[in-house]
């Protein structure tokens, strides 16, 4: 979903530029963090405004939900209601607006991780993922302004493929592990396979990016797809 706003680049000048949504998929361990960073500075070097943000989380009311989510037992059902009520005060209060006002928009995670963890992972029912991501996700701006259920979902979806084995040796000793992160293997392996469900269902807006190499080789990698797929000159 692209919206038009105005912005000011480091020239002076006035263009109009679309925002542009970029997620970072992938398990724990997988060096998401790094890039996004390193993304974002590129972004800012060009004269676009850049917002950082993440899932679940990103304002005050979905930071608390995501502490829930994280840390607290509770059915499986429930958990999900929690991360798509945190991910619609998300899309309203964050991400549409940043994105009508020409904004570049960075979330470490999207919903491509719920299909992924608590779909995939937990084998929470993924039609009810489907209908509830078209419910959450329309653009209540769009509707109001248009008469049109425009679906917000990122333009490109970055997906750091680690396999589990690797991530779990990274993550060893680094901190004190939440219920998502102190899981197995197995629950890892099938998360992994849950992206990469997701990515055969919509590969035009995925990039896989293997992220099992250096970090100087796995950032040359998201370099070229931004620069072939993305606005970054």
């Amino acid at each position: 979903m692209n919206t038009t706003g105005q912005l000011t680049n480091t020239s002076g000048a006035n263009e109009l530029m679309s925002g542009f949504f970029v997620s970072f998929e992938g398990i724990d361990g997988a060096g998401k963090s790094t890039h996004i960073d390193a993304l974002a500075k590129h972004f800012q070097m060009q004269g676009r405004v850049v917002t950082l943000t993440r899932e679940p989380g990103g304002t005050p009311l979905s930071e608390q939900l995501r502490e829930m989510v994280l840390n607290e037992p509770m059915d499986a059902m429930t958990e999900v209601l929690l991360v798509f009520a945190a991910r619609r005060e998300h899309l309203c209060r964050v991400i549409s607006p940043a994105l009508a006002r020409g904004e570049v928009v960075l979330c470490d995670r999207f919903t491509d991780a719920t299909f992924a963890y608590q779909g995939a992972g937990r084998g929470f029912d993924l039609e009810i993922l489907k209908i509830l991501e078209r419910w959450v996700q329309t653009n209540p701006a769009a509707t109001a302004t248009h008469g049109c259920k425009a679906l917000i979902q990122p333009d490109l979806t970055f997906w750091f493929d680690l396999p589990a084995q690797v991530a779990a040796k990274r993550l060893t000793g680094a901190r004190a592990p939440d219920k998502f992160e102190a899981q197995s293997q197995a629950f890892f392996e099938r998360v992994s396979n849950g992206y990469a469900m997701r990515l055969a269902e919509d590969p035009e807006r995925f990039a896989r990016i293997d992220a099992d190499q250096t970090p100087d080789l796995v950032w040359q990698a998201v370099e070229r797809v931004i620069r072939s797929r993305g606005p970054l000159s």
